[in-house]
Order: structure tokens, then sequence, then C-alpha cells
């Protein structure tokens, strides 16, 4: 239909077919229905014809797509898969969210419209386009986190927990007041039944000062090795000092090594003599705070006096602690 006169007048006379069939009783053939399609598929919309035809056409919604054989759409992706007396279907290829809606085959027979309605519905997978990115927090403070998912039908959202498998519905997962044992990844998890679920993690970093877990007295024998253990948790990891009862920072030497690790402090005694006797404070800070604690090496079958031992040992941990404070405050 090269002639714009003839088009227009062959697309008054499909609206004419349309208006009288759509008021006339018993008109549709075929079997109307919903045709369902992923996104990114192809679907063929078939017309099946078992009369002889004087004029058929393809509509969505109320735009002409086929008029015949003659194709009026612009869209490449749309193609006219057969065209007889008893076949007049479409090809829509590469589908996309904005083909979905409405379509209409209509044609003329025994002077009499036929129509037959079928609408298309095109379904996308679940997919997360928007989530919290990982976060750090200290002890006590409330952590809000988000997970955006779009998807045709509409999906659903839920929050793992993946240390105590918790689950929580909707885009928001809202923590009050979060302790460290709540430190993990929250895995938000999208569905709507098409196609793989989506998810993703969101680690949520708690921190908190120091805490000394792990303090023994240890016997030690002259001339053999010993080890005193300091155990510290916390977020950052701390870093570790020692001091002597006389308030001394202790140094490496050819008898003494200091090793320090993740989450505790090691004293090594290669040679005990009796100048490595006496009390020992570990000191362990981070930027949230500081904990300390005291601890013996002593001779097996010594006996400590008044001011001395365990006792004494806490008494001279208490002023290093202060000492070890003050200095802090005054550097903040």
């Amino acid at each position: 239909m090269g002639c714009p006169v003839l088009r227009n007048a062959f697309a008054g006379l499909i609206l004419v077919l349309l208006s009288k069939g759509s008021s006339v009783h018993g008109e549709e053939f075929g079997h109307p229905g919903n045709i369902t399609v992923l996104e990114g598929d192809s679907v063929t919309l078939r017309c099946q014809i078992d009369e002889e035809v004087t004029h058929k056409a393809w509509l969505n919604r109320s735009n002409i797509m086929f008029a015949g054989t003659d194709k009026w759409t612009l869209d490449k992706r749309v193609s006219l898969v057969n065209s007889n007396n008893s076949d007049f279907s479409i090809h829509i290829n590469k589908v996309q969210v904005t083909d979905e809606g409405p379509y209409t085959c209509t044609f003329q027979a025994n002077n009499k419209p036929r129509i037959t309605h079928v609408y298309l519905i095109v379904q996308v997978p679940a997919r997360i386009v928007n989530i919290s990115k990982n976060v750090s927090v200290n002890e006590g403070e409330n952590v809000n986190l988000y997970c955006l998912a779009v998807g045709r039908p509409e999906p659903t959202v839920t929050w793992k927990d993946q240390k105590y498998g918790l689950v929580s519905d909707g885009e928001f997962l809202d923590i009050t007041e979060i302790k460290r044992q709540q430190a993990e990844d929250y895995e938000c998890i999208t569905n709507n039944g098409v196609g793989a679920s989506d998810q993703r993690k969101v680690k949520v970093t708690v921190n908190y000062p120091p805490m000394i877990t792990d303090v023994k007295n240890m016997p030690a024998h002259l001339g053999k090795t010993a080890i005193l253990r300091c155990e510290a948790m916390a977020v950052p990891p701390a870093s570790f000092e020692w001091y002597r009862d006389d308030h001394r920072p202790v140094e490496s030497d050819n008898t003494l090594r200091i090793k320090n690790e993740k989450t505790r402090s090691l004293l090594l005694f290669t040679n005990v003599t009796e100048k490595h006797f006496g009390n020992y404070t570990c000191f362990a800070s981070n930027r949230l705070g500081a904990s300390n604690a005291s601890m013996l090496l002593f001779r097996p079958g010594a006996v400590y006096g008044r001011g001395t031992g365990l006792q004494a040992g806490m008494s001279i941990s208490i002023c290093v602690w202060i000492s070890l404070s003050v200095v802090l405050l005054l550097k903040v």
C-alpha cells in the first residue's frame, strides 16, 4: 500500500470492522487469552482462519501492525510468519517489556467481521538494583540496611541472617543497638518465581574495645623456657604492650622476646633467670578503649611475702592502667 489515500482508507475500514465486530455477539473466534513470555525471548501470536477472507489485519492496541501482507509497523523485530487461507500469524523477536499489552487479529469473511484477542504478558526475573554497602559501626549503634529489587511480577525481598538463619521480610533491615555477636554477613534474597532468585550480601562489622580473656600465672624453672600469654578480643584488633612491676616497658633481649599476633601477645622467655621472676602487666588498646591484666612469672615452691603475688600484681595493674589512660587522654 504505497498510496497514502488507500492506506488511510484501509485503516478506516479496519476500524469500522472492529467497531462492528465488538457490537455483535458471537463474532469472536479462536481461543482468546493470555500468552506469557520472558523478556528477551521470542513469541509467535497465531491467528487461525478456517474460511475464505477478504481483508485481514493485526493490531497492537489501536495501532495497525499488518494489513494483509503489508507491514505498517516500523519495528524490525516484528515479522509475518504466515499469510494464507488458514494461518495469519506474527512473530516478535527479543520481546521487550514495552511489548506487553493487547493484540487483535481481525478479518472479514462472508461479509462478516471476525475478531480474536490475545494479551501478551512479559515477565522479567527478579534482580537487585540497589543495596547497602558494607558497613562498620561501633557496638551499641543502630544499623539500617536496604535492598531494592525490580522484576515482573513484583518480586519479594527477604533478608537472611547467615550466622543464626533468622529471616526478615521486606526491603529494609533495622538492627537496634547492635551487639558484637551480630557482626556478620547479611544476605538479601529477591524472587518472583521467574527464573533463579538474585542474592547479594552486606558485611556488617561491629567495633568494640579490647577485652582480655585469658590470663594465667605461670611457674618457671631457672635456665628453662617459659611463656606468658595475653588474649584480647577487639575490633579493630588490639595493640599490645607489656610492663614490669616497676612500670618499666618490657623490651626484647637475648633471653626474652615479645611476639604479637592478631588476638594475643606472648612473652617468650628462652632462658629464665632470677631477674625474670615477678609481675607482668599486659596492656591492650585500640581506638575505642583499653584493657589490662597482670600475671606472675614465679619459681615453683617460692614463697611471696606481703605486697607480692597476684594481689600485688592487681594493684600494680591498676596503677599502670591509670598512668596509661592519662597518657592516652593527653594524646587525644
